[in-house]
């Protein structure tokens, strides 16, 4: 799960799909992680807001902290997923080429929604974050009954 900051939206998306997949008991099989194209402050841990709302939400955050994308990272995991195009771009500018296959934007998982991209809540106010879990939800349910058909699984 990748944003900007790896503070906001992409630390909310990686509580969020470790919930998903300890719910269906598939923790064991599938990894997720977070990271950020612009990290200023590596090690941060996420914005209070999203760790206030991810938690209403049954999906604990505090223990993540803030890293920036590295190039591992491309071979090291089958999914690459951006929160919105600015940061998908900055990703497939240094993927190597046989890995842009693993770039997704995590709303192409959300059939159901209208919007492409989860917006950044970081300069808004609660109910900012509040919409981006909602989005983010839909986004990470539907990413896992891709990678539930896709790779076999089933309960």
């Amino acid at each position: 799960m990748v944003c900007s900051a790896n503070i906001c939206r992409s630390p909310m998306a990686q509580g969020l799909m470790r919930r998903e997949l300890a719910a269906l008991g598939l923790d064991r099989f599938v990894g997720v992680d977070s990271a950020g194209t612009q990290v200023p402050r590596p090690g941060h841990r996420p914005d209070p807001r999203a760790r206030q709302v991810a938690e209403s939400h049954g999906a604990s955050i505090r223990k993540f902290k803030a890293r920036r994308i590295v190039a591992d990272d491309f071979q090291r995991f089958d999914y690459i997923i951006a929160m919105d195009r600015d940061n998908l771009r900055s990703l497939e500018a240094i993927c190597p080429e046989e890995y842009k296959n693993k770039l997704f934007l995590i709303m192409e998982f959300a059939p159901r929604s209208d919007l492409e991209e989860v917006p950044d809540p970081y300069f808004g106010n609660l109910s900012g974050f509040e919409r981006v879990l909602g989005l983010l939800e839909a986004g990470c349910k539907g990413l896992l009954n891709h990678i539930m058909a896709r790779h076999g699984f089933t309960l």
